[in-house]
């Protein structure tokens, strides 16, 4: 028997970590880490030792001869990846393996002074960066966010059918209450507190502020009321407090996604889901009440590129490939989509799509019963039409231009960083001008995430880039080149709540979370989140939830 990484896989590698035969690629260390969409178990190799599993902060990671229905192929992707591969003979040893010579980066000398950082934003890229500098330095660390509860992209970006992704928030959750953690939640930099302010109270400030709005596609209509980002799509069923509960209508029977990459795929299949299965999930209370009202009967993913070049990951397609009560289907209308899947390899992308149903759909009908989604490749949105709101969308593909009647078009293709006040801005890429995380022309200031580096990369992918970051920070510190902080460590807590009347603290954290738990186990719930800021500010302040409740 061997083990198999599935979907949920986040990359981090600290199955990499732990696996002791160095079956588990590509590591850190290889030049394929960070490109591939998942790590892969070499079935060849693997001892059955478990090891991997036990560390996976998601739960991504199962015996092969324990894998459901819908995830038995992953011990064919899982195989794939290593196929006409041979590992390199260790001839000093008895390992079947070559392992790389030890490395330690985090070597400090003996009398490094602790240092006061700052870290703005609680995502993935701030909780890995935090985690580096409080396992591996004896750093005061002190966690910013402009909405009073933590989390980032995990609580609002994941979508709420992919609970074991959902866990390493978990791992993350460990440090809030760290010795050597302060958290000023409700805090946002340039409305209560100035950079430069921020930077005076410590040593070294890392921006983690991800990209928090979506990229446009540029077309005439794209405006119309109908049209939605899903950046706010996922926000809205995600219960992000910034986004109203009647911000999504879903009045018509079809919907065109505008991409096809993991982001649309999550649109579409929460979209068509059956909401009984929804229910059991810690999705926003008002998106499943609309989702079980919907008309959607059918989404349509529209990729301007051939299934090759498809920038969803092939565990997400094998996700929506196996969906409960749902057909997925190729639109036929272009005679190379049907040529490229029936002469892909195996274990390419356009592969996994053999075997799915193909249609030259007629688009001047209504969508017939039941619940699907048509994948459109060698398709772009041109115009969206209508007069007060969405009515079609004009795309192309087939001999010409065609119109396909839809009340809601949802723009998935890409999100984009947006400037930090007090900070460099590059408007052409939607970033932070860097050099290995240091803000260009500002001692003392570092970035990290999707700020640094563009809106690529899923979870596991901050790791490698915030130790990037805290490598450079420390570098400077050791060269004593950051700025040293002039009041007292305690100063930026009075300035904060002098500034703003919602600051949310470690153990007012721990409230929301207790309260959120207890009203999911009234539901039957994992967790029922509160969708308001003023809701989340007197969860923090209540005493009355407990554990028991």
């Amino acid at each position: 028997m061997t083990y198999a990484i599935t979907q949920t896989c986040c990359s981090d590698a600290t199955c990499v970590a732990v696996c002791p035969v160095n079956c588990i690629h590509p590591t850190p260390q290889e030049r394929a880490f960070g490109s591939t969409e998942m790590l892969y178990v070499d079935p060849k190799t693997c001892i059955d030792c478990g090891a991997c599993a036990d560390a996976c902060p998601v739960d991504a990671i199962f015996p092969v001869d324990s894998l459901p229905a819908s995830q038995a192929g992953y011990a064919a992707v899982n195989e794939a990846y290593f196929a006409g591969q041979e590992p390199a003979p260790d001839s000093t040893g008895p390992n079947f393996h070559h392992w790389n010579a030890p490395s330690f980066e985090r070597s400090l000398p003996s009398d490094f002074a602790p240092i006061r950082v700052a870290i703005v934003g609680t995502g993935p890229a701030g909780m890995y960066a935090a985690e580096d500098l409080l396992l591996h330095t004896n750093a005061e660390v002190t966690l910013v966010d402009r909405l009073p509860v933590a989390g980032g992209l995990v609580r609002y970006g994941v979508a709420p059918d992919h609970p074991a992704t959902k866990k390493v928030g978990d791992t993350f959750a460990r440090f809030h209450d760290h010795p050597r953690v302060r958290m000023q939640l409700g805090v946002e930099i340039g409305r209560d507190i100035t950079a430069a302010e921020l930077a005076a109270h410590h040593d070294a400030v890392i921006y983690a502020v991800g990209a928090s709005t979506d990229r446009r596609i540029g077309v005439p209509g794209e405006e119309l009321p109908g049209s939605i980002s899903a950046t706010a799509f996922v926000a809205w069923y995600n219960s992000h407090p910034e986004v109203a509960p009647d911000a999504v209508a879903l009045s018509s029977e079809r919907v065109v996604v505008a991409g096809n990459g993991n982001v649309a795929l999550d649109v579409a299949r929460v979209l068509v889901a059956d909401p009984a299965a929804l229910a059991g999930t810690d999705i926003a209370d008002h998106a499943l009440a609309a989702l079980r009202a919907s008309k959607v009967r059918e989404v349509v993913l529209l990729g301007r590129r051939g299934p090759e070049h498809a920038a969803y990951s092939a565990s997400e397609l094998l996700a929506l490939k196996h969906l409960p009560g749902v057909e997925l289907v190729v639109d036929d209308h272009d005679p190379r989509t049907a040529a490229t899947i029936d002469a892909a390899a195996a274990g390419e992308k356009a592969e996994l799509l053999r075997g799915v149903p193909r249609e030259t759909v007629d688009w001047s009908r209504a969508p017939g019963p039941g619940r699907r989604i048509v994948l459109r490749f060698h398709s772009a949105p041109v115009q969206v039409l209508g007069d007060e709101a969405v009515r079609a969308v004009r795309v192309t593909g087939g001999p010409g231009e065609l119109d396909i009647p839809v009340g809601t078009l949802l723009r998935a293709v890409g999100y984009r960083g947006v400037p930090v006040a007090g900070l460099p801005f590059d408007e052409a890429t939607g970033t932070v001008p860097h050099e290995g995380g240091r803000v260009t022309g500002m001692p003392g200031a570092y970035v990290v995430g999707w700020i640094k580096r563009g809106p690529s990369g899923g979870i596991g992918a901050n790791r490698a880039c915030a130790a990037e970051t805290v490598g450079t920070l420390l570098d400077d510190a050791v060269a004593g080149t950051l700025p040293a902080p002039v009041p007292a460590p305690k100063a930026f807590l009075r300035l904060a709540r002098s500034r703003s009347r919602h600051v949310v603290d470690a153990k007012g954290l721990a409230a929301i979370d207790r309260a959120e738990l207890a009203r999911g186990r009234d539901g039957g719930r994992p967790r029922v989140k509160f969708g308001t800021v003023p809701e989340l500010i007197a969860a923090a302040r209540s005493s009355r939830w407990k554990l028991s409740n």
